[in-house]
């Protein structure tokens, strides 16, 4: 019996749990984590009432590797799903080398103190990781995660060679609040504040956060919405383990309100990361501004509207131009009624209990430590449309291609 340990509590930790109670032929035990373990007790009372399975709750400081590595031990789990915050990466990581666990997480580390993300940190952990016959699938989220796998499907099928990528997620839902972040705020504002990263002829190239922007039509009626180009963690391994890559760029929808809240924020200085002396007592203005903002996990039960994200891809098949479009479209309110969350939890929390269920059925599993387009994607593709998140293949004319291309 497969035994697994999740460590998070929030949105998507909440979707982890309940998917992967729904695949009790490869999730046997399962342990639901969070240093607040009341947040625990309430996701498993949910999974009891929707799914009928019981499972365990635990207390655990994720920053502790000793501490960690004790639950591991306690629990008998054979993989960790890191659904915590970026920073625990590598304490998670640590802990799971310690106890003899593998790993998985959805998003790549990033320092507390400085908001930079990018994989150098974990890869560096390669060697450890094979000599200790242990393996971890990183960044098994949306994107990064399903846009890897696109990218990875689309190669092995459409492609002999990819020269341009643009990864396009676009959230159309309605929370109804003046302003709110549909994942971690702490998170969310340091990753779209952040410089715009894209890949052109062989480099990066770096540019203003968010000066280069356009509209796009989703299709099936999602919607027109205004996308912009930032950097987004998936490029830095695709480019890595693609290198017919030309040009591949990320670009994310914003609501002109959202865009004016963050503008006022950045100009008062409440989405600084450095510490500020206030009342005698030392606080991080992003931290404090988190703790003001709406819950992201309290937003599903308002959420209306639909996500759309997928892939444009162009390149060469038998010596001539090809272009397709791989997307995933998913429903706020339908992902609510299933397992108490919005789609932004739902997409991320999905792909990671597929990608755990893919290494303890072994075809995903090799010790090291490896990116999701490092393996072969089929299998990952199947379980998408069986498990809630159905995509879609459009093979694009030069013209629409050139319609698609948003550079």
């Amino acid at each position: 019996m497969n035994k697994v340990l999740i460590i998070g509590a929030g949105g998507v930790g909440n979707v982890v749990a309940h998917k992967c109670a729904m695949v009790p032929e490869v999730f046997g035990e399962i342990t639901l984590a969070s240093r607040t373990v009341s947040k625990c007790e309430a996701i498993a009372a949910d999974v009891k009432m929707r799914t009928g399975r019981e499972i365990a709750t635990a207390q655990v400081d994720a920053d502790n590797v000793a501490e960690t590595a004790e639950l591991i031990r306690r629990t008998g789990a054979r993989l960790l799903i890191n659904v915590a915050l970026p920073y625990q990466d590598l304490t998670l990581m640590e802990a799971c080398l310690e106890a003899g666990c593998d790993y998985l997480d959805t998003a790549n580390y990033e320092p507390k103190d400085v908001a930079k993300f990018e994989y150098s940190w974990q890869w560096n952990l390669q060697e450890r990781f094979l000599s200790a016959g242990r393996s971890a699938l990183l960044g098994s989220g949306f994107d990064p995660g399903v846009t890897n796998v696109f990218t990875a499907w689309a190669l092995k099928h459409h492609f002999d060679e990819i020269h341009t990528l643009d990864i396009i997620d676009v959230n159309g839902g309605n929370h109804g609040h003046a302003f709110a972040t549909n994942f971690n705020p702490e998170i969310n504002i340091r990753e779209v504040t952040a410089e715009c990263r894209h890949w052109e002829n062989g480099t990066f190239v770096e540019t203003s956060p968010m000066s280069l922007h356009q509209s796009f039509t989703c299709p099936e009626e999602v919607g027109t919405y205004e996308i912009y180009r930032m950097y987004h963690e998936e490029l830095e391994s695709l480019v890595k383990h693609i290198p017919t890559l030309r040009r591949a760029q990320f670009w994310m929808s914003f609501s002109p309100n959202y865009l004016k809240h963050l503008e006022v924020l950045q100009n008062v200085g409440m989405t600084r990361i450095d510490p500020v002396i206030y009342q005698g007592q030392e606080i991080i203005p992003l931290q404090f501004l988190k703790a003001v903002l709406p819950n992201p996990g309290d937003l599903g039960e308002r959420t209306k509207g639909r996500t759309c994200i997928g892939n444009v891809i162009t390149g060469v098949k038998d010596g001539q131009p090809k272009a397709v479009y791989i997307y995933n479209i998913c429903d706020h309110e339908k992902c609510f009624e299933e397992v108490g969350s919005q789609a932004i939890s739902y997409t991320t929390g999905v792909p990671a209990m597929i990608g755990a269920k893919q290494m303890l059925e072994g075809s995903w599993r090799k010790d090291g430590v490896w990116n999701m387009e490092q393996h072969d994607p089929d299998a990952f593709m199947a379980d998408l449309n069986a498990h809630g998140l159905p995509w879609t293949c459009v093979e694009l004319t030069p013209d629409q291609a050139a319609a698609f291309q948003v550079a």
